[in-house]
Formats: C-alpha cells, structure tokens, sequence
C-alpha cells in the first residue's frame, strides 16, 4: 500500500467519523425535542442512530455533549464571521453585523425547541452558560485577527464582553417571547440598548 493509500484511507475513516457523529449528534437533538431530555436515554439515542452503546461512547461521553457540541459549532460560526466581516467599520459593529447574519440558525421551530430542552434542566443551563465564556473568547480572537496590534487588545475585549451581553439579553428575549418577531429583531434592540448605556450621562 502506497502513501497514497494511506491518506486515502485515513480520508475515509474520518468522512465516516464525520457523518457518524453528526447522525448520532441530530438523532439526539430530534430525540430531546420529541421526548424531552430527562426522558431520553443513551440506549434510545444509540438505537435510533443504528449504533451500539459502545460505539456511542466513542464520540460522546454522555447525552450532554451532544447538546455542548450543538452549542461549540455556532460558536465557530460566530469566529469565521466576525473575521469575515469589513474592517471598515468599528469593532463592536463588526460582531453585531457578523450576528446578525447568524442569527438565520435561530429563526426555526427548531431551535426554539432545544432552546426550552436546555432550559427544562437546571444541570443543562448551568453547563449551557459556558458557552457566553467560549463565544466571548472567539470573539476576542477574532476582532484580535482583523485589528491585530497590541495596543487595541485590552479595548477589543471590551468589545467583546459587551457583545456577548448584548446577544445573550437578545436571545433570552427572543426565546421568553416564543419566537414572535425574527431574532434579528430582537439583536438590533439589545445592541441598540447597549449603546444608548453607554452614551447616557449621569444626573
């Protein structure tokens, strides 16, 4: 066998390690949202992805990471955006406009659905509110990608922190209304809110 071969096999290997995982991670989500979380197990959740419970464990150590790696991906989406977007605009726009472009993810039944999953469980909200942490931290490295000089660091962190806020309050408003209005509606308020604080003086 060539070394050809071997990266041929090897890019085998990992497309099917791929497209398992992904089959395990989306039976999982379907099955949280039809079943509720407490109520889905790691045998209904193997079963249904044609897979052994062993085989489960190889890709996930229990049904929570399929909802933490849901979780990780967006947040890879917001990096690539906010790095993609215009210099030619502040910072703080930069990330607003990079989320609002995500927020398409949001605008389905779907994501309303897990949305109340993750909330229905105290242990899943605890471990979901490590996500803001990790967005905060890819956004900061991404705003340190497009304005990279030293002297901006401790600003764009600023910067980021804020965002964060800002999405959080949007979706946590978006989710309490049911979805009603767009999430981008929503993404503006809370952005434009955090303006405004910032521009009021004191009395």
């Amino acid at each position: 066998m060539t070394a050809d071969d071997n990266g041929a096999d090897e890019s085998v290997r990992e497309r099917k390690r791929r497209e398992t995982l992904a089959r395990i991670a989306e039976t999982g989500l379907r099955l949280f949202i039809a079943n509720g979380y407490e109520h889905t197990t790691l045998e209904a959740i193997a079963e249904a992805a044609g897979i052994s419970r062993r085989t489960f464990f190889y890709y996930f150590k229990s049904k929570e990471e399929i909802l933490l790696a849901w979780q990780s991906h967006f947040t890879q989406l917001i990096r690539a955006a906010v790095i993609a977007e215009p210099s030619d605009q502040s910072p703080i726009d930069a990330v607003k406009n990079a989320l609002l472009k995500l927020t398409v993810n949001y605008d389905s039944d779907e994501s309303i659905a897990l949305d109340r999953v993750i909330r229905s469980s105290e242990a899943l909200m605890s471990a979901s509110h490590a996500k803001y942490i990790a967005q905060e931290q890819a956004i900061f490295e991404a705003l340190c990608v497009k304005w990279p000089q030293a002297r901006r660091r401790k600003s764009l962190r600023y910067v980021a922190m804020l965002a964060v806020g800002a999405f959080r309050l949007a979706i946590d408003a978006w989710s309490n209304d049911k979805g009603k209005r767009p999430p981008a509606a929503y993404l503006r308020e809370s952005f434009a809110n955090v303006q405004s604080a910032l521009e009021t003086k004191g009395h």
